[in-house]
């Protein structure tokens, strides 16, 4: 396979920044940072960060005390979705902005298309300091363009007191298991799982795991494959597990009505990323009842599939991409940096190869005692998909996946056909913006 290349990544620029994130204002093509490398500066630098995540601030206070060459200045947003996205596209359309912007992962292939920002392989990145499911995700082809600062490896969050000891069912570790312990919940008058019936999230960290690969970079453009074996078995599977009415779908994890169902022991599990951790603690009444297992798999697949997860992404208008890359490694993969983040803005998984947390050592009081971090959730990472590659147009395609899973919910349409239709609508909304785009064959 040829690499995809950033000439490639950024063709029809002003075209497909109007289609996939016609919200935002199109950067300026031309910018500061566009092509040639920036040395490191001789001078002091002054860095600035746009990010969501709460206290990013000591985080870059622990950082500036460290030397006196670089002082970073972080600044609170919106998340990207609520409009911080289109304030980080507006700035750098107008030539300016901050260094660094938080951008999540699977967002980051629409924001390279868009000339908005670094490819850090220019600036040599390394690679061995990030995880390699952290890596690849935010990495497109030859080009990496942008710093994983979280990640979401799957893993089932349950309560253990009342599937273990109540109910005396265990665990499942494999998706046949979790379609007979999903029925044996029912018989008990309770729910295993619950479904957002317009996220569309959870098909994709399905396909992830079992061993898709919906995009892929390759020649001159992507092949867009929905209807391979793996992705077929997957929905089947669900369909299935949606007519048999094995899960509830009136409302998803972490929900105003989900914590008050779970706290009553109605709904005994979510089968999400490692962040989810932080939530369960939320629920009514559940310390101490509640337990971490490994995300159940298929025999062909992987151990875990992705859920969620940003980067610090270096902005193409930046004057000091250098600077900002030396900074986002520290944040990224020293332990100081991973303490603080954790400590400070409650980051889900360490993007570290092989630095997961102090904290995150330890038994946990809450999850029964167990050290479900270095147990379950430390393999869960390891066990990732590093084909699995994002599109450039992941908020419109998680749109359209998330209308499909509506439908599929209510009767309408199945998802096996969800993934026909969906090919189809994808490759011609990517040919649409300019893109050599084409379907699988």
């Amino acid at each position: 396979m040829k690499p995809i290349t950033r000439r490639t990544a950024l063709a029809g620029t002003g075209a497909a920044l109007a289609g996939a994130l016609a919200s935002c204002a199109p950067p300026n093509p031309g910018s500061v940072n566009a092509e040639a490398t920036i040395p490191p500066s001789k001078d002091r630098v002054k860095l600035t960060y746009w990010a969501w995540v709460k206290d990013l601030q000591k985080v870059a206070d622990i950082f500036n005390k460290s030397q006196d060459r670089i002082h970073v200045e972080a600044s609170w947003i919106p998340g990207g979705g609520s409009g911080g996205y289109a304030k980080i596209l507006s700035a750098v359309a107008a030539g300016g902005g901050p260094d660094i912007a938080q951008v999540e992962l699977r967002s980051v292939p629409e924001f390279a298309l868009a000339g908005a920002l670094v490819d850090l392989s220019r600036y040599g990145i390394v690679k061995d300091k990030f995880d390699p499911g952290a890596f690849a995700q935010a990495q497109v082809g030859e080009s990496v363009w942008a710093v994983p600062q979280d990640t979401g490896p799957v893993a089932n969050f349950y309560n253990r007191e009342v599937l273990e000891e109540e109910l005396g069912l265990t665990p499942p570790s494999t998706w046949d298991e979790f379609r007979e312990v999903a029925g044996a919940v029912k018989d008990a008058g309770k729910t295993i799982f619950t479904l957002d019936p317009s996220d569309g999230s959870y098909f994709v960290m399905w396909a992830m795991q079992a061993g898709a690969t919906w995009f892929k970079p390759e020649g001159d453009g992507w092949i867009i494959n929905m209807t391979d074996e793996k992705s077929l078995k997957v929905a089947e599977f669900w369909d299935g597990i949606l007519a048999d009415n094995l899960v509830g779908t009136g409302y998803g994890a972490f929900s105003t009505p989900w914590m008050a169902a779970t706290g009553d022991d109605k709904v005994l599990s979510t089968i999400s990323g490692s962040w989810s951790d932080a939530l369960i603690e939320a629920v009514p009444g559940a310390k101490g009842k509640w337990a971490v297992a490994p995300m159940p798999t298929w025999g062909d697949g992987y151990a875990s599939g992705a859920h969620g997860g940003s980067s610090a992404a270096i902005l193409s208008t930046s004057k000091h991409p250098a600077e900002a890359l030396e900074f986002c490694t520290w944040m990224c993969t020293s332990p100081e940096g991973i303490d603080a983040m954790i400590e400070n803005c409650g980051i889900g998984w360490s993007p570290s190869a092989d630095y997961i947390g102090e904290s995150r050592t330890q038994p946990s009081e809450f999850f029964s005692g167990q050290n479900y971090n270095e147990e379950v959730m430390v393999p869960m990472a390891e066990g990732q998909n590093l084909e699995w590659t994002w599109a450039p147009l992941m908020q419109r395609f998680m749109d359209v996946v998330g209308t499909g899973m509506t439908k599929a919910i209510n009767g309408e349409q199945p998802l096996v056909d969800l993934l026909a239709v969906t090919q189809k609508d994808i490759t011609e909304i990517m040919q649409g913006m300019g893109l050599n785009a084409e379907e699988a064959r």
